[in-house]
């Protein structure tokens, strides 16, 4: 079917364009921002399916800088300490003394690299739209929106600032010329950490956590969640549904159909994620060394 535009004795551009911007309904008027409010989002399974760092991992395999065999090995291990549902001291500091071995001595800026062409690649399509949604909201009205997560600091500020949030918290390891020291800067930002964090961001910002959000999937960020005046459980786990419903606090399920166990895609937690830490610092140490 073809279509023909008559320019009739009557037609008049600028007339029409007038009437079409008299009758679009007026914009709804912004919210005042709220300087002393932010929102605190968790990463794995929260903002993204699955484990971050596990993508990550995935990105070095498809470079050659981590083989499938690591990869088959990582996640298992992810699955396992997921399954047992309690992380432990003993696991933790294991995973820790194992990461800062291989981390020291590499580049800051070849991890910075690679997560933002890793993010683009493979973790982009595993953003949870609805969780994004709700980030995009607290921007809207006028609140800070940043990360926070155990996965390490320079793969979650490229998360956020690929999202468009404000920034990131994350496991933060010391650092000295461009150059990893093997020294972590306190410890795993995990758990009670999450919290410290929080309250530190808080301070330096100006915030007011009883006007703040935090979303999370997981029981073990209970010390976050409980940390500011408005928490939600996000494609939660049992035990923080049961905490959250006890409670009355908003749950949001972007999850479709029967739930899932993730064993391909594991979800990290505590020491899982600093496990990703390890098969980063593996694979650039045998990229640089060959």
């Amino acid at each position: 079917m073809r279509f023909f535009w008559h320019r009739g004795k009557g037609h008049d551009p600028v007339r029409a364009g007038e009437a079409a911007a008299a009758a679009a309904a007026e914009p709804s008027p912004l919210p005042e921002p709220d300087p002393h409010a932010a929102a605190f989002f968790d990463v794995d399974n929260t903002m993204m399916r699955g484990a971050s760092i596990y993508y990550f991992a995935r990105g070095l395999a498809a470079r050659k800088l981590f083989t499938l065999r690591d990869l088959a090995m990582f996640a298992w291990g992810q699955a396992a300490f997921r399954v047992r549902g309690a992380e432990n001291a003993e696991h933790i500091g294991s995973a820790k003394e194992a990461a800062l071995a291989f981390v020291a001595g590499q580049r800051v800026a070849d991890l910075v690299r690679l997560s933002e062409e890793i993010y683009d690649e493979v973790m982009a399509d595993r953003i949870w739209h609805g969780t994004r949604r709700i980030a995009l909201q607290h921007l809207d009205a006028g609140q800070q929106v940043w990360l926070v997560t155990a996965t390490p600091v320079e793969v979650a500020r490229t998360i956020a600032h690929r999202l468009g949030l404000t920034g990131a918290l994350g496991t933060v390891a010391e650092s000295s010329g461009g150059v990893y020291t093997g020294r972590l800067v306190g410890n795993l930002l995990h758990g009670a950490a999450k919290a410290e964090a929080l309250r530190a961001l808080a301070q330096r910002e100006g915030l007011d956590l009883a006007r703040c959000s935090a979303y999370s999937d997981s029981i073990n960020d209970l010390p976050m969640l409980t940390a500011v005046g408005h928490p939600h459980a996000v494609n939660p786990d049992g035990a923080l549904r049961e905490h959250a419903r006890e409670h009355g606090w908003p749950i949001h399920d972007f999850r479709t159909g029967r739930k899932v166990t993730m064993v391909a895609l594991p979800v990290a937690a505590g020491a899982g994620a600093l496990a990703g830490g390890v098969a980063a610092g593996v694979a650039l140490r045998r990229h640089y060394r060959d």
